[in-house]
């Protein structure tokens, strides 16, 4: 087994808890603005976020929710530009400080920079909004601290195929046995375990309740010293938050 190299982070629901409070928000708000009577609430917006990305999400619920929409004259104009401007009320939402990072994660990306372990993003994700959330929320240079941010549309296929991983890994030069992956739901995990990335899961209220069978560990967030997580599934030892010391034995095993 090659030593850790690398630690790939998702973004939405694994560094934040971005889809309740943030997403689901902006794109009621861009409905609105759109003079639309659509409303995500809680539980729809749950059961929505089985189809990843954002425009790919208005389409299913199009679809599936709203069959009698009268078509407007160039469907993917429309969902294109309604997104579009969901992305601008979320970037607001982010810099109200209305999303912050979730507990370990700061901490986590700190540690492993001073251990020269090299850091990239794995998201389904817009850019725009990856970019917003990690400069007002982390860091305004936090993005030097990722050699590679994969987001949005850069691939085709979004997870749970491994399209993002498999990007990350050949933009890095590396294989799958040099890195540890962390994700928060069973998309993600799919998406990195088919091309041999070990997962950690640091799960959410809305992924709390899927199947993490093939996770290194699962927990219900990273930890602090003073914040200790709760281990879900797997052997963490006697460690109470994630930090590199685990993730090597993790990436060891």
């Amino acid at each position: 087994m090659s030593e850790l190299r690398a630690v790939i982070f998702d973004v939405d629901g694994t560094m934040a808890d971005t889809e309740r409070d943030g997403h689901r928000l902006a794109f009621n708000r861009a409905f609105v603005e759109a003079g639309l009577d659509w409303d995500w609430d809680v539980s729809l917006y749950g059961d929505l976020l089985a189809v990843a990305g954002g425009k790919e999400r208005i389409r299913f619920y199009l679809n599936n929710y709203k069959p009698d929409f009268v078509q407007v004259p160039n469907l993917d104009k429309f969902i294109a530009e309604l997104h579009a401007v969901k992305t601008q009320h979320y970037q607001q939402l982010v810099a109200s400080g209305a999303i912050p990072l979730r507990p370990g994660v700061k901490r986590l990306l700190q540690e492993a920079r001073s251990n020269s372990v090299r850091l990239a993003i794995a998201t389904t994700a817009a850019l725009p909004n990856v970019i917003a959330l990690l400069q007002l929320s982390l860091a305004p240079d936090a993005l030097e601290w990722f050699e590679v941010i994969a987001a949005g549309d850069i691939v085709p296929a979004k997870k749970p195929a491994p399209d993002i991983y498999q990007y990350v890994l050949q933009d890095m030069s590396l294989s799958a046995p040099d890195c540890i992956a962390i994700e928060d739901s069973r998309h993600g995990l799919q998406a990195a375990t088919t091309v041999g990335i070990k997962t950690v899961i640091t799960i959410n209220d809305y992924t709390q309740n899927q199947d993490f069978a093939g996770a290194a560990l699962v927990l219900n967030h990273l930890g602090e010293p003073e914040e200790p997580f709760t281990v879900i599934a797997g052997d963490a030892g006697d460690t109470s938050h994630l930090n590199l010391e685990l993730l090597r034995r993790l990436h060891a095993r």
